[in-house]
């Protein structure tokens, strides 16, 4: 008969990790079982641990919770636990393939004004629904950078989709990052409220706008390209082990080079923003009273495309009469 299956509901029960390990482990924001097996070994020494005591903890959590070598036709049936959240509109969840999905980044870039934050508030909203509905009865982490995260307007959102309004507030678990370091800490000490909360959205919105401001000048882009670079990879790593879906709105720098261009403005952040997104969203404003255009840019699986929505009082919808087929 094969072994039976260990399980470890805390990290002290890991093997190698003992009440001191695990508060050392807990300083640098390794909480949960999960976040340990996405862990690298630089990472865990950090916390003082050798080498190979890092890669038997890693390994005894990775065992814990599966990852391991699969076939195409295995990884296939993991994949159909990768869950969907509804933006509200059948159009642009169409345009990305039925709704922001789980287990991956998806980015929404564009200038002021063009609905970023508009679509963070109610995919914080929309998750909490059913999956039916097209949600994932969960709750939302988010992350405000730029003080544009609005109570009145989730409340707005909530009641027009049928939550009571309060209860939705309590299921949405806010922090305002006042710098980038700020920004980056408050993500790797996610873990255990993503997992006490049933997180299955965690949003940063905006990604870049701490980086832009305090990293200028050409001499301070590497450092700000490689805090950003494992600042995604952690985000990535979170969503991974939680089946959480990954939403980052960015801003937008002018391309002079492109101006006749459907695209005359380029995400900030460059190779490092662009190759950890697996979906990158491009909003502008159209003609129409609060009309958007949505236009797919990149996808590891979707054709480019654009889609048309609407920003009411009610949140994110199609427009009226719009055959969203």
């Amino acid at each position: 008969m094969p072994a039976e299956k260990k399980v470890y509901l805390r990290i002290e029960d890991l093997p190698s990790v003992g009440a001191a390990t695990a508060q050392k482990l807990r300083e640098i924001g390794f909480s949960t079982i999960e976040s340990l097996a996405t862990a690298t070994i630089a990472e865990l020494a950090a916390a003082g641990i050798g080498e190979k005591r890092a890669a038997e903890i890693i390994a005894a959590a990775r065992e814990a919770i599966e990852i391991s070598w699969v076939t195409a036709k295995q990884l296939a049936e993991l994949k159909k636990g990768v869950g969907r959240i509804t933006t509200g509109s059948k159009a642009l969840d169409n345009l990305i393939g039925g709704g922001v999905e789980t287990q991956s980044i998806t980015e929404f870039f564009g200038e002021f004004g063009s609905g970023k934050s508009q679509l963070c508030h109610q995919l914080a909203v929309n998750v909490q629904l059913p999956t039916e509905r097209g949600g994932l009865s969960g709750a939302a982490l988010y992350i405000d950078t730029e003080n544009t995260f609005r109570i009145e307007r989730i409340a707005q959102m909530a009641k027009h989709v049928g939550l009571d309004p309060d209860e939705a507030c309590e299921r949405i678990i806010y922090a305002e990052a006042y710098n980038s370091d700020h920004q980056i800490l408050l993500l790797e000490k996610a873990d255990k409220v993503i997992k006490e909360n049933n997180v299955r959205l965690i949003i940063i919105d905006s990604l870049t706008a701490h980086f832009r401001s305090e990293y200028v000048g050409r001499q301070s882009l590497p450092e700000r390209q490689q805090k950003l670079n494992k600042h995604m990879h952690k985000l990535l790593r979170l969503a991974r082990a939680f089946n959480a879906a990954a939403v980052v709105t960015n801003q937008v720098m002018a391309r002079p080079d492109e101006f006749f261009s459907a695209m005359a403005v380029l995400p900030v952040g460059g190779h490092i923003v662009g190759h950890t997104s697996h979906t990158r969203i491009y909003l502008r404003k159209a003609a129409g009273k609060n009309v958007r255009i949505a236009r797919l840019v990149a996808s590891p699986y979707l054709p480019e495309g654009e889609a048309l929505f609407r920003i009411t009082e009610n949140g994110i919808e199609d427009l009226e009469g719009e055959n969203a087929e």
